[in-house]
């Protein structure tokens, strides 16, 4: 039963990336449709961002009163309905409209599955799981290069998409009993009792402040290049929508196989070891975008950063328990998402106006900044949590 459970958890998770690189894949045809200029994606990503950011914020209070499931299976609904929302917009007023439930879906989402997986499951699991987010991130740009060709028709790759999440939403509902069943069924150790910090308590914590910037940097690099990405192929190396759409793939499942691998190799790789290597992988391929490469080769450069930052994100949440305790993984947990949605949001606002003053030739710079902060922070923040006698080199 724990195990079906699972695949459904796989299943809802493929539903959150489902709508996380609509935007980017979609922008390049849909700001020319629309008349608009091309860094007004970054008004767009930033109200996504900060639906996605409030829902995060209160996550802990939400979830721990309605559950996991009931937060869930809305949530997916409501993303749903968004993305069926930004394929009937015909002006910018209506994309922001519809952007708000977005972001805020995905947000309670995030916070939600994040928890009740790091608590339950194994890291491999933990990994699977957001492997299956790259996997509905992945193909989105996919179906939306389909969509765009010949007739760059953006609307239908949203369709599309919708009709997708539409039917997890559905999955989400039937499941409902299962969560139930399984809840019933655990030992008095499997179960605890949430804890709700404040966030003056969690602002108190040093190690949780450097969790929060290491998940700010970590997505902030994450949003620059699956949103900008596609943009950055066309405005550089000259290249059809289509064509830089089913590029930036390359990005996606360069993510969703660095998660995947990570799993495999959680039972002889710790978590700090999965880590350094993906670290390094990712350097490899920031340096790579300041070069004179091919539109192919950027390609594969995209590749080796969302192989290389992929199990970031899955690792640090998995080990959140061990370091504070189930008790307070929830809140802790949340805060970590609001970390990264502000990463987000700042690279919304930061990144468009930018863009449209310096050209997209300052891409690699931006990227390179985003390493240096997220590198520099888990340095930091394996100093800190060795203090408390643990290390990501010890956790599996």
């Amino acid at each position: 039963m724990a195990t079906f459970l699972l695949v459904i958890i796989f299943v809802l998770y493929i539903g959150l990336g489902l709508p996380d690189s609509s935007i980017g894949a979609s922008w390049p045809a849909l700001y020319v449709d629309l008349g608009l200029n091309v860094g007004t994606q970054s008004l767009v990503a930033i109200v996504v961002s900060l639906g996605t950011v409030g829902a995060s914020f209160f996550s802990a209070r939400i979830i721990n009163k309605f559950g996991t499931i009931l937060v869930t299976s809305f949530s997916t609904l409501l993303s749903a309905l968004a993305l069926l929302g930004f394929s009937l917009s015909n002006s910018l007023a209506w994309l922001i409209v519809f952007a708000i439930p977005l972001g805020f879906g995905a947000g309670a989402i995030d916070a939600a599955i994040n928890n009740y997986v790091a608590t339950k499951y194994k890291a491999s699991h933990v990994s699977f799981v957001h492997c299956c987010y790259g996997i509905g991130v992945a193909l989105t740009p996919y179906l939306f290069s389909l969509a765009l060709f010949p007739d760059n028709d953006w609307r239908l790759g949203f369709r599309i998409i919708f009709i997708i999440q539409m039917a997890i939403a559905v999955v989400a509902f039937a499941s409902i009993p299962l969560w139930k069943k399984v809840e019933d069924k655990q030992t008095p150790s499997e179960k605890f009792t949430p804890v709700t910090l404040s966030v003056k308590q969690m602002a108190k914590m040093p190690t949780v402040v450097i969790a929060f910037l290491l998940f700010f940097s970590t997505c902030s690099l994450e949003f620059l290049c699956g949103t900008w990405g596609c943009t950055f192929l066309v405005k550089t190396k000259f290249i059809t929508e289509s064509y830089a759409a089913s590029l930036i793939t390359f990005y996606y499942v360069g993510i969703t196989s660095g998660r995947f691998i990570s799993g495999i190799f959680s039972k002889k790789l710790t978590c700090g070891q999965t880590l350094t290597i993906g670290f390094s992988l990712v350097l490899i391929g920031v340096v790579a975008l300041f070069f004179n490469l091919s539109a192919t080769l950027f390609g594969i450069a995209f590749f080796l950063i969302g192989f290389g930052n992929g199990p970031t994100f899955p690792l640090i949440t998995h080990a959140t328990p061990f370091i504070y305790g189930k008790e307070k993984s929830q809140s802790i947990i949340g805060i970590q998402m609001v970390g990264c949605n502000l990463g987000i949001l700042s690279m919304c606002a930061i990144s468009g106006p930018l863009f449209q003053l310096a050209s997209f030739y300052a891409f690699p710079y931006y990227a390179i900044i985003c390493y240096i902060l997220m590198i520099s922070m888990f340095v930091i923040y394996q100093k800190l949590i060795k203090k408390q006698s643990m290390s990501f080199y010890k956790i599996y």
